[in-house]
């Protein structure tokens, strides 16, 4: 049922003299990005980071009229720059981040499933330094032994009418059940992740027992269905509907709550950013906005605080940064460019994903064959060295959520690991299956579900389904096949078979001839899509290849620097095109820079459309 919280004005609660205001202030998935620095591109970034968030927290702080302010993160902020990656390789130097956070005088922290991506020991080792309480909910250390806490009580002198108070909130975290099988490798036996609104539920009660008159939780969690479903990832709509429960910051899903524009539900009005009546943040992602919830509540007869009105809002992180921060980050900054920009090798050609789901791609194609050469010794003198030797890889950087700027671009030249990065961002681990002809096929039906229906020529419509990350888009090197859009998609997002009649692949060749039902190849790709990531179910039939654990990066640069020999799949032909479409046509939205580089679809029907509110590039693509 929908709670009484109503939208706060700020005259309205002047006017009925609610006792005390309490503001909370939230960032979530800033992703190292500390400093407002691009270090793929090694160039200042003027979007984010938590530099600028830094000015908006003093100001906010700062306003009159809050009695109490508060601060929190909701996870996933050690991975995603290079920062994050060259601070997991020195686990003896203070992090920047924990240093970062102190420096802004966090209350507490939630974790988020990237958090775990470099291992228990590194999270630990970050963890111990710090500086306000850690809470997750729902994970559980097997040993026993955590460095957080299920939840965690935080109690704040206040002062009301000119008597001073005690008030109490009780803070609540959880995270993606998921994390476990997307990390496996590292994870598996050592942590178990229960269901986000099972262990909400029962920590909100603990807390509202321990005598909390406030409850925030901190959901590594997006908005999806809407009510609570097992292994939910995204569980903040059945979240919110939990008695005790009075705030919900969001994340994961890098999307931004409040939404201008979006369409009101029966449990949602997110324009307002109120779900089930409840205040709901969601601050974007990499610094781009800081989470603001406003809390009128007051002092009941029976001598408890209880809250009147809400009211969710967002800034934006534009302008300058914190000196004081730019200045205590100086030395990592530093370090990371210094890091990044070490020689990896060359490349002749640029390499960039601007046109990764029209074109054939140098910057995949790159990568599919360093997993190759990666991999090929550790077949040599096995029964798996006749097999036909395939590579999987996706657009990592392709825009999205991320943004017109969350693009590969590597330019010719000279190569350093800013570059490496570039190609592959996260730190996954090769892996290898045997897989039949029939499961190559329905993996290439899921990962074809990224595409629309098109429309005729007239109504191009766009090309993605924006419920889907680039990432689903797998592509099988070593392969050639067609991809007709005129047939809707096989599976859905979740890798649910819609119907038996949807085939979207065809004429699906290896070495030029078609490829057998019961043939079996080798496929190298990463642990995140053999861990069970993006929901390609039929990889669970695969066969596991023996490897020791090989980063990618680590392959890939060993491969551009010319240590692992060339590999024959960097010669192999694009392997997919749409079939052909007459009279139809869709829009592709991409970087605005991907201008530099269309003469690479010369011949190609194509017309710039310019660029959208959001700052993509749209291309109209005939069919």
């Amino acid at each position: 049922m929908e709670s009484s919280h109503q939208a706060l004005s700020t005259d309205a609660a002047a006017e009925d003299g609610a006792a005390l205001r309490v503001r909370l202030l939230a960032t979530t998935d800033l992703h190292m990005q500390l400093t407002g620095h691009d270090y793929y591109a090694d160039r200042p970034d003027p979007s984010g980071g938590l530099t600028r968030i830094a000015r908006l927290i003093h100001a906010a702080r700062a306003e009159p009229g809050v009695d109490l302010c508060m601060l929190f993160d909701n996870g996933d902020s050690l991975q995603g720059s290079q920062m994050g990656d060259v601070c997991a390789n020195r686990p003896e130097t203070p992090h920047p981040l924990m240093r970062a956070f102190a420096y802004l005088g966090y209350d507490a922290l939630g974790l988020g499933n990237h958090d775990f991506n470099f291992g228990l020991e590194v999270l630990d080792q970050v963890l111990a330094q710090a500086p306000c309480p850690v809470v997750c909910s729902n994970a559980h250390r097997l040993d026993g032994s955590p460095l957080w806490q299920r939840f965690a009580i935080l109690e704040r002198t206040v002062r009301c009418a000119s008597v001073q108070s005690r008030l109490k909130i009780g803070i609540l975290a959880a995270l993606p059940p998921q994390t476990v099988e997307w990390d496996s490798h590292l994870l598996s036996g050592r942590v178990r992740v229960g269901g986000i609104v099972e262990s909400a539920r029962e920590a909100a009660a603990r807390l509202k027992a321990d005598g909390c008159d406030l409850i925030v939780a901190l959901a590594h969690s997006g908005l999806a269905e809407p009510g609570a479903t097992p292994e939910q990832e995204n569980a903040v709509i059945p979240l919110a509907a939990l008695e005790g429960v009075d705030a919900v910051i969001a994340g994961h899903t890098h999307l931004l709550v409040p939404a201008p524009g979006a369409e009101p539900s029966p449990y949602a009005r997110l324009t307002e950013g109120l779900v089930h009546g409840k205040p709901v943040v969601m601050p974007g992602h990499h610094g781009s906005h800081l989470g603001v919830i406003d809390l009128d509540l007051r002092l009941g007869a029976n001598g408890r605080w209880r809250v009147e009105r809400a009211q969710a809002a967002l800034r934006a992180a534009v302008g300058n940064e914190d000196a004081t921060l730019v200045r205590l980050l100086a030395a990592d900054h530093a370090t990371t460019r210094a890091a990044a920009n070490q020689p990896a090798g060359h490349s002749d050609q640029s390499m960039h994903s601007y046109f990764a789901f029209i074109a054939p791609d140098r910057s995949l194609a790159k990568v599919a064959a360093a997993q190759a050469a990666g991999l090929r010794p550790f077949l040599v003198g096995t029964a798996l060295s006749g097999l036909p030797l395939l590579s999987v890889v996706s657009p990592l950087k392709a825009g999205g959520r991320a943004g017109p700027d969350h693009y590969t671009d590597v330019p010719a030249g000279p190569l350093s690991m800013r570059h490496v990065a570039d190609l592959h961002m996260f730190p996954n681990e090769l892996r290898a299956l045997v897989l039949t002809g029939a499961e190559l096929r329905e993996w290439l039906e899921m990962a074809a579900g990224v595409f629309h229906r098109p429309g005729d020529a007239e109504a191009a419509t766009l090309l993605r389904d924006a419920r889907i990350p680039g990432h689903n888009f797998d592509i099988l090197y070593g392969l050639s096949y067609e991809i007709d859009l005129s047939t809707p998609p096989r599976y859905d997002i979740g890798g649910q078979l819609i119907s038996d009649q949807n085939r979207r692949i065809g004429a699906l060749f290896h070495d030029g001839k078609p490829v057998e039902e019961g043939q079996r190849l080798v496929v190298a790709l990463n642990n995140y899509r053999t861990n069970g990531g993006g929901h390609f179910h039929m990889l669970d039939r695969g066969q596991p290849v023996s490897l020791p654990g090989l980063r990618i990066q680590a392959v890939l640069r060993d491969y551009l620097s010319g240590h692992l020999p060339r590999d024959p799949l960097e010669d192999a032909p694009q392997p997919w095109r749409f079939a052909p479409l007459p009279g139809r046509a869709a829009i592709l939205r991409t970087g605005p820079r991907a201008r530099d580089h269309l003469d690479e679809l010369a011949g190609r029907d194509i017309t710039d459309l310019g660029v959208d509110a959001e700052g993509f590039l749209c291309l109209r693509v005939g069919l």
